[in-house]
């Protein structure tokens, strides 16, 4: 622990310049007693480190004492520091060990690169949950991701969504997964995926697990969201949209329309779009109001006009009125 603070101390003032002691005990979490005592240490030990007394004194290390990081050019720095994501590291209980790799990096490059670095962390942020998304705690995140570090195989209680509801299961993981702010397990056997957020006990075990050499994960998960997509997609639906409704449309649906559709002469385009169920598409297509008119099949048409008809039918009377809404 101590040898790993004394070399944040060396990088920081090597990166940053003069620090006084109170600032050093704050960017390390500890007392400036223990930072007094570190820095002797450091001295003692060779590093050229001096302390200027005064108002605006501090500790720094004499002119051209660094080490240099070779062979980067400021678009791979750039890179460099975009691809630490301080959110999920965090969750992965690799906050700290993040912090201190980019400021090993970060002393070791020249200064012209170090200066850019630090512009990049400052102006790109990335917030992973979509809007109005409520984040899912991850207690057992940590556990998981020490499992894929080891090679440990674990053994889980598992909420799932058809019954039995709980199950428990043992697993050998073969690596995460964060899509749109949630965390997903892939293992064996199968493999399969599993949310993280609805595992509800876990424990590591000692046997080993063993991750197929041929294993690709990115190359997996592609080949998972398309299953997926597949699964949800049970029906199709002939439809016509306006210029704006076509803007509006996203997902898969946005592809169908661009795949699918033929513009019609008064401007809007006749498409067949792909449906997940009636409930779930009708809702998904009334959010385009009439931008978007279906033409098949007839029980989405009559659903989606039995609920234009409620929608009118609660509007029509005054504010909170009991009328019921048409069926």
């Amino acid at each position: 622990m101590r040898a790993g603070r004394l070399l944040s101390i060396l990088l920081l003032l090597q990166t940053r310049g003069r620090m006084t002691a109170a600032e050093l005990a704050a960017e390390l979490e500890v007392s400036v007693r223990t930072v007094y005592r570190d820095t002797e240490a450091l001295h003692a030990a060779g590093v050229p480190l001096y302390g200027d007394a005064g108002h605006r004194g501090g500790y720094r290390l004499l002119d051209g004492y660094r080490t240099r990081l070779t062979g980067l050019d400021p678009v791979q720095a750039r890179a460099l520091f975009l691809s630490g994501v301080p959110g999920p590291a965090a969750e992965l209980g690799l906050g700290a060990a993040l912090a201190a790799a980019q400021l090993r990096v970060s002393a070791a490059l020249p200064p012209a690169l170090r200066e850019q670095a630090g512009r990049i962390r400052r102006r790109f942020h990335l917030d992973a949950p979509g809007w109005y998304a409520q984040v899912d705690p991850v207690p057992y995140l940590p556990e998981v991701a020490r499992a894929l570090w080891d090679g440990r195989a674990l053994r889980l209680r598992y909420r799932r969504w058809k019954e039995p509801t709980e199950v428990e299961r043992r697993l050998e993981p073969y690596g995460l997964v964060l899509k749109a702010g949630r965390w997903y397990l892939v293992a064996a056997p199968g493999p399969r995926v599993y949310r993280v957020d609805q595992i509800l006990e876990l424990d590591l075990l000692e046997d080993e697990a063993v991750v197929p050499e041929d294993f690709d994960l990115a190359a997996y998960w592609q080949a998972h969201q398309e299953r997926f997509h597949g699964w949800l997609h049970t029906a199709d639906a002939v439809v016509r949209v306006s210029p704006e409704g076509a803007a509006r449309l996203t997902g898969p649906a946005a592809l169908a329309l661009r795949a699918t559709g033929e513009p019609q002469p008064d401007g809007w385009t006749r498409a067949v779009l792909p449906v997940e169920s009636p409930e779930h598409t009708c809702r998904e297509f009334l959010a385009l109001g009439a931008e978007i008119e279906v033409l098949e099949p007839p029980e989405l048409r009559e659903r989606m006009a039995a609920t234009a008809r409620a929608i009118a039918a609660l509007h029509a009377g005054p504010a909170g009125s009991p009328e019921p809404a048409v069926r």
